[in-house]
């Protein structure tokens, strides 16, 4: 299942992890967003222990959205060693999330 990540835990789940992190900000109200959603929880469990995979609801957890100056969505971070290390934005099929996944793996 994918993490949930929020302004509270941000710091410690994401920015401190030791693993390759993927933040999906999306939204209730976002259709591609709902359109990739499967996507990710799927990516999470497949990868899991190898990537942390979660996502962040922008409406819910404005700090961190604006800190990353997060203004489209669906966009997907790729977050190693507490830096931005690649970006997906808009929603894509699986194999593009995927092939950046094993870029930074």
């Amino acid at each position: 299942m994918a993490a949930v990540f929020t302004d509270a835990n941000f710091d410690a789940e994401v920015l401190k992890s030791d693993k390759l992190t993927v933040v999906d900000f999306w939204a209730q109200w976002c259709g591609p967003c709902l359109a990739i959603g499967p996507t990710i929880e799927a990516l999470a469990k497949e990868y899991e222990g190898k990537a942390n995979i979660g996502k962040l609801n922008v409406d819910e957890n404005p700090n961190i959205s604006m800190q990353y100056g997060i203004t489209s969505i669906p966009c997907i971070l790729y977050i190693k060693n507490g830096q931005v290390v690649d970006k997906q934005l808009g929603a894509a099929p699986r194999n593009v999330f995927e092939k950046k996944l094993q870029q930074h793996l």
